[in-house]
C-alpha cells in the first residue's frame, strides 16, 4: 500500500484537505493546526511555536533529503536516538529507533541513557515529556515546533486553575474519614509541561491511553472524585467501563460558571470531565461502524478510546495505539479489520499483514494534521544541525516545571497498564 502521503498527492480529492499535498513550511508561520484540522479545534492566540526549515530545505528533493538522514544517522551514531509516534507519516517513521504510542515511548527514551540527543518525531507535549524523563545532560529535539496538539491546547494552565479554585471551594481541601482527598487531578499525556506539573503539586498523576484504567484506579484510591482533562472521550469511556453512571460524569466547560453545572451535579460527581477533544478520533461515528458491517460480513471492528463513546459502544473494541496493534497481531490471516484511528498507522498495519483486510472506519484520508507537520526535511535539517555541532529546534522544560511534572510522569510510569 502507499503511503499516506502518496494518496493524498494522488487522489487529493479523496483527501479531506487538498492543502496537505503541500511542504509543511508553507503553513508554519500561519495561526492554527495545518491543513486537515477540525474547524471545531481551538486556535491558541497568539501562535507561539512556529516553525522555521531554511529555504534550501524545502526545495531539496526527496532523495537528497532521505540520503542526508541517512547519512547523519551513521555519522551520529550512537549519540542519537530517534523517537517515532505511531501517528507519523511513513517517509518519516522508517527512521526512529524506536516506535510506539505516547507510554511506551516515554519509557523507550530511558532505555537510552549515553546517547547526547533525543529527537523526537511527534508532537510538542511528547518532545516536553522527554525533556523532562531524560538526564540533565541530554538535548531534545522536536524537529518541527510548529508540530502541537490541539487537544491538548484545549486545556490551558490558567483555565484549569481556575476551575481548581471553584472545585476546592466547592469541596473543601480536608480529607473524608477514609483519609481520600476531595479531588484528584488526572491528565492526559496530550497536555502541557504546566499541567502535568499542576498535578505533581496536587496529588495527581499523568494517564496514557494505555494505562488510563490503572491510573483512574490509583486516583479513586486517594481521592473522592477525579478532575480529568484535556479528552472527554478518553475519560468518560474509561470511567464507564468500570462502572461509573454517566450521570455521575458532569462535562467542565471552561468558558462557563461552574463548567455549566449545577451544584447538585458537581456534589454527586465521581469523575468531573474537562471539554476538550481529538479531532481525528471525533470523526469516526456509529454510521461509519453500521456501513463497515453492511459491506464486510464478520468484520471485527476496534476504535481508539479518545472516539465518542456511542462509537466505542458501538465496536468490538477499543483500546491505545498499541492494543489496536495486538489486535491485529492477535487476528487470523483472512480476518477482515476496520479500524477507528489515525490513518497513517491503520495504513502500515494494513501492508505489514498483507494476509488480512485492514482499512480506515473514515473512508476519507485525513492524517493528524499536526503529526503530519514533521516532514523528512525538517528531520534532516536538524540531524545536519546536530553532524555540524550546532542543536535547532531544542525543547526545554524549566527546571521548576519539570521537576513538578516529573513527579506526576513517575507516578505514570509505575501505573503498568492491565
Amino acid at each position: 500500500m502507499s503511503s499516506v502521503h502518496t494518496q493524498i498527492v494522488e487522489k487529493p480529492a479523496a483527501s479531506c484537505d487538498v492543502e496537505l499535498a503541500k511542504g509543511p513550511w508553507e503553513f508554519d508561520q500561519f495561526p492554527g493546526y495545518g491543513p486537515g484540522a477540525s474547524e471545531d479545534d481551538r486556535v491558541p492566540e497568539p501562535v507561539v511555536r512556529p516553525g522555521q526549515l531554511p529555504a534550501a530545505y524545502q526545495r531539496m528533493s526527496d532523495d537528497e533529503l532521505h540520503a542526508r538522514i541517512r547519512a547523519a544517522k551513521e555519522a551520529l551514531g550512537d549519540r542519537l536516538v530517534i523517537l517515532g509516534h505511531f501517528y507519523q507519516r511513513d517517509e518519516v517513521i522508517q527512521y526512529a529507533d524506536f516506535v510506539g504510542d505516547s507510554f511506551q515511548l516515554a519509557n523507550a527514551a530511558l532505555t537510552k541513557p549515553d546517547a547526547d540527543t533525543i529527537v523526537f518525531c511527534g508532537v510538542h507535549f511528547m518532545a516536553e515529556t522527554a525533556d523532562i524523563l531524560a538526564r540533565p545532560e541530554q538535548q531534545v529535539i522536536l524537529p518541527n515546533l510548529a508540530a502541537g496538539c490541539s487537544m491538548a491546547d484545549m486545556a490551558d494552565e490558567d483555565s484549569v486553575e481556575a476551575c481548581w479554585e471553584d472545585l476546592l471551594e466547592l469541596y473543601g481541601t480536608e480529607p473524608d474519614a477514609d483519609g481520600k482527598q476531595p479531588v484528584i487531578p488526572v491528565t492526559y499525556m496530550n497536555s502541557s509541561a504546566a499541567l502535568k506539573a499542576f498535578c505533581g503539586r496536587n496529588g495527581g498523576i499523568v494517564c496514557t491511553s494505555s494505562n488510563a484504567a490503572t491510573v483512574l484506579e490509583w486516583a479513586f484510591e486517594r481521592g473522592q472524585r477525579v478532575l480529568f482533562f484535556p479528552d472527554q472521550h478518553l475519560g468518560r469511556n474509561t470511567a464507564k467501563a468500570m462502572g461509573i453512571p454517566l450521570e455521575q460524569m458532569p462535562m467542565w466547560n471552561p468558558r462557563k460558571p461552574l463548567g455549566g453545572n449545577s451544584l447538585d451535579d458537581l456534589e454527586s460527581a465521581r469523575v468531573i470531565l474537562w471539554h476538550g477533544f481529538c479531532s481525528v478520533h471525533k470523526r469516526f461515528s456509529v454510521a461509519q461502524i453500521d456501513q463497515a458491517r453492511a459491506e464486510h460480513p464478520g468484520v471485527k471492528i476496534i476504535v481508539h478510546p479518545e472516539s465518542p463513546m456511542p462509537v466505542v459502544d458501538a465496536a468490538d473494541a477499543a483500546g491505545s495505539t498499541d492494543a489496536i496493534r495486538k489486535f491485529v497481531i492477535a487476528s487470523e490471516p483472512g480476518d477482515t479489520i476496520a479500524i477507528g484511528t489515525e490513518i497513517n498507522m491503520v495504513n502500515r498495519l494494513a501492508a505489514e499483514f498483507p494476509d488480512r483486510t485492514i482499512f480506515c472506519l473514515d473512508p476519507v484520508v485525513c492524517p493528524c494534521s499536526t503529526m503530519y507537520r514533521i516532514h523528512p526535511g525538517y528531520l534532516a535539517w536538524t540531524l545536519d544541525g546536530l553532524v555540524a555541532g550546532e542543536v535547532h529546534n531544542q525543547i526545554v522544560v524549566p527546571d521548576d516545571v519539570a521537576s513538578d511534572a516529573r513527579i506526576a510522569l513517575e507516578r505514570m510510569l509505575a501505573a503498568l497498564p492491565r
